[in-house]
């Protein structure tokens, strides 16, 4: 047999020494104590620049996804510490209020977060509480729901976060549930959301003294779609940024 002359640069992306695995090793250490690191593509440049092997963008995929669980566990591995997350949490932040469903086979179900010192702030604020949803890409997917308030200062408070299946009413009167414990029920509250059915059953099914108000922003979208007109926007906005009732509807009319 004669002496293998091919060279590093030639290797393919099917090379049978160059597995996801080896990438993911090798790669790992660009992800230590960074938001993101790179991508599929800068990990074939890395791939192609320091271990001299041309590799397809699907492997790229999987060796950086092999190094994210290296450097950051595996997403099986986070759900299985998230008692022990939540009871340094409590341990550190007195006052942190945590809830955890599991369904009838002890599965993972909802998720509920309330830091101790984000509650306490709530007290000085007022009592306005913006909820909503958005999908979750992971493995397992679900909805992050987020209670947030505003501060003196009209920034963005977070005040709660859950974690549920999807939006669905099952789901919303559980994490209103959990949020009616932290911040009580009265009449000087009030809670905004956009104008779906389950969030509109939920609320009225747990907060029986708390106001329910619909997203101005939200509105603006059901405008654009549903009459497909501009026109009346300004007077909308002239409209929701007043605070006497007379004012309003002169806008209004």
């Amino acid at each position: 047999m004669g002496v293998h002359s091919c060279s590093l640069l030639n290797r393919n992306a099917n090379h049978h020494q160059a597995t996801y695995v080896v990438i993911g090793e090798q790669v790992a250490p660009q992800y230590v104590g960074v938001e993101k690191g790179p991508g599929p593509k800068g990990v074939q440049t890395f791939a192609r620049t320091k271990l001299g092997a041309q590799i397809s963008y699907y492997k790229a995929w999987r060796g950086r996804k092999h190094a994210h669980t290296l450097i950051r566990g595996s997403p099986k591995q986070s759900f299985h510490i998230l008692l022990s997350y939540f009871h340094m949490l409590k341990k550190l932040n007195p006052g942190t209020v945590t809830h955890i469903e599991v369904d009838r086979e002890s599965r993972f179900k909802y998720l509920f977060l309330a830091f101790g010192v984000a509650i306490r702030g709530f007290r000085y604020m007022r009592k306005v509480i913006r909820i909503d949803g958005t999908f979750l890409k992971g493995q397992y997917q679900g909805v992050l729901l987020v209670a947030t308030a505003q501060d003196d200062n009209g920034q963005c408070y977070p005040l709660t976060w859950g974690i549920v299946d999807s939006e669905n009413e099952d789901a919303w009167t559980w994490f209103l549930t959990q949020l009616k414990e932290v911040i009580g029920d009265t009449d000087e509250l009030a809670l905004i959301s956009d104008r779906a059915p389950s969030i509109k059953k939920a609320i009225s099914t747990v907060f029986e003294k708390a106001h329910h108000g619909a997203c101005a922003w939200h509105v603006t979208q059901n405008i654009r779609n549903k009459f497909k007109c501009t026109d009346i926007m300004g007077s909308y906005w002239s409209a929701v940024n007043v605070y006497i009732c007379e004012d309003f509807a002169g806008y209004m009319t």
